[in-house]
């Protein structure tokens, strides 16, 4: 009699299967529960693909592309999957930059061959093709070093580079069909399942690879070209060429001759660049502006951002004041709720939209006004003889997620505000094609600012990110293109301070925590840089509201 291995689905359902049998295989018996076809397993709370064998007995799970496990797999996956299909259509010397993320999505160019919209839509067609012939994605495991001759013969010099600076003895490489490619985290079984994308073509040899996000699981949507944000990009990707900085390997070649105190200096120049040119606008439009909103994603540095515009903005005889939105919120007892009963902080209606219109109005006409203070203890707002008065030429600056809504501000005149919208749009990548993603900058920021400041361990941070991401999502995302300027605030060298910080407490995540996977796939992340000391990074740098240091704060 054949033993067999017990296997237990999220321990609501068991089965019992042959020795040796597939998560690929086991998969089908609970396909039911998917809306999407299965990508990647979990086993015992490991990340685990679809290719590996059962052995002993196990809690399983599955994700499809809804997930955010099965979303990053889909995204690698189909990433991959467009590498095969430029190789195919224009020759073995073509080769595809995958640079960024852009509304869902990935902007790519591709080097040894002009492009043009006929050749984008070609290239489509031979993804699809590739895809319906159910190409399987094999994971072999090498020598470092013979995966470094492999990728030399092939004039890949992204992976040498790469792959020169990891300390492991053996990595994975993956396969698909006869190509041969480097990344650090799982991918799905077979191109059959990477089956719904889009490109479209941009100028100069750019396009976009769009596919199914998370927010919009059933199909990928067409793009949307958001021109501020594209510009803010490819400006910061065209510096990083000057500097001939990329790629990781490129930081850590600067690193491991010890000369990253230069290239320290010019990411705090060019990020100051933008504070500067921003100031001057505001000071040509002195007449018109009363209001300055600075909105952006969490982590992006919105509170550095905002004191160091003060700065430049008093240094050209521009007085401003910082009024905080958070004091307006309403009551706890009258704050909305979530669907599943917990209060929404951050949905528009927490705070108190009539009293702020109320007050700004009356600041603007030069009246007195008796300021709140929020108590977050207690849950209600207080006043304590806190009075505000501005002059006629004053600013008022305001930062926070709604910032960019005008029903945050509806009392005031469009032609009245200036909005900001701040991201870290991170420029740098691993390689050619695994790009590094603006989230995961500021994920390795969270993790930082909340264990020193808030007492929190890196499992506390990544179990609320999707959460917020979510509030990014439906608050501050949708209204990024009607803000005035943009700012970067991604510094070009913080991925290996950072790591300095944010290493050891991922590995403090235990592996029966249910963030182990994602506090793995962070630490495979962060082994592709080389660790820059700190003590040459500014008090006033944005990465200080992070790391601890700044002199900004209160």
């Amino acid at each position: 009699m054949d033993r067999k291995i017990k296997v237990s689905f999220r321990g609501i359902e068991e089965i019992e299967v042959s020795p040796d049998t597939t998560l690929l295989s086991v998969s089908e018996k609970f396909k039911k529960y998917y809306n999407y076809p299965i990508l990647v397993a979990k086993v015992d709370n490991e990340l685990t693909e679809l290719s590996e064998k059962i052995t002993k007995k196990c809690v399983i799970d599955f994700y499809d592309r809804s997930s955010t496990v099965g979303y990053s797999v889909y995204a690698r996956s189909v990433q991959f999957l467009l590498v095969l299909a430029v190789k195919k259509l224009l020759g073995m010397d073509a080769e595809v930059l995958i640079e960024h993320s852009i509304d869902k999505g990935f902007y790519c160019e591709i080097t040894g061959v002009e492009i043009d919209k006929p050749v984008i839509r070609k290239l489509e067609e031979k993804m699809k093709e590739l895809s319906k012939a159910d190409y399987v994605y094999s994971k072999i495991s090498v020598s470092r070093v013979d995966a470094i001759k492999y990728f030399k013969k092939m004039k890949q010099m992204d992976k040498v580079r790469v792959l020169k600076y990891i300390s492991n003895t053996y990595i994975n490489l993956y396969r698909l069909d006869d190509v041969y490619d480097y990344y650090f985290n799982e991918m799905a079984y077979s191109t059959k399942v990477i089956n719904d994308f889009k490109l479209t073509y941009i100028k100069d040899n750019g396009f976009v690879l769009s596919y199914p996000s998370i927010y919009n699981p059933e199909c990928t949507l067409d793009y949307i070209h958001h021109k501020k944000i594209f510009d803010t990009f490819l400006d910061y990707t065209k510096w990083g060429r000057i500097l001939k900085i990329s790629n990781a390997a490129d930081l850590n070649e600067v690193v491991s001759v010890g000369l990253y105190d230069g290239l320290i200096r010019l990411a705090e120049a060019y990020f100051n660049g933008q504070l500067s040119r921003i100031a001057d606008d505001i000071y040509n439009k002195k007449d018109q502006i009363k209001i300055i909103l600075i909105a952006g994603p969490s982590s992006s540095g919105k509170t550095t951002t905002s004191k160091k515009l003060q700065v430049y903005l008093w240094s050209k005889g521009i007085k401003t004041h910082q009024i905080s939105v958070d004091d307006y919120f309403v009551d706890k007892e009258k704050t909305p709720k979530t669907p599943d009963g917990e209060y929404d902080f951050e949905c528009l209606e927490a705070i108190d939209i009539n009293l702020f219109n109320k007050h700004l109005t009356k600041l603007i006409e030069g009246e007195k006004v008796l300021m709140p203070q929020y108590n977050f203890v207690l849950g209600k707002r207080e006043y304590h003889k806190k009075y505000l008065q501005i002059e006629k030429d004053d600013v008022i600056i305001i930062e926070g997620i709604h910032g960019l809504n005008d029903d945050l501000t509806m009392s005031i005149d469009r032609c009245n505000k200036y909005k900001i919208y701040l991201a870290p749009f991170t420029q740098l990548n691993v390689d050619n094609h695994n790009r590094i993603h603006t989230s995961d900058t500021r994920r390795l920021r969270r993790i930082a600012r909340d264990n020193k400041f808030r007492g929190y361990s890196a499992s506390d941070t990544l179990k609320m990110w999707d959460k917020i991401r979510a509030g990014e999502e439906k608050y501050i995302f949708p209204y990024q293109d009607t803000a005035d300027a943009i700012i970067n605030s991604a510094l070009i060298y913080e991925l290996g301070v950072l790591k300095t910080y944010v290493e050891p407490l991922l590995f403090s995540v235990e592996p029966d925590d249910e963030v182990y996977p994602e506090a793995i796939r962070l630490i495979n992340f962060l082994r592709n840089f080389l660790t820059i000391p700190s003590d040459n990074v500014p008090n006033d740098s944005v990465l200080r509201e992070f790391i601890g240091g700044s002199c900004f704060n209160d």
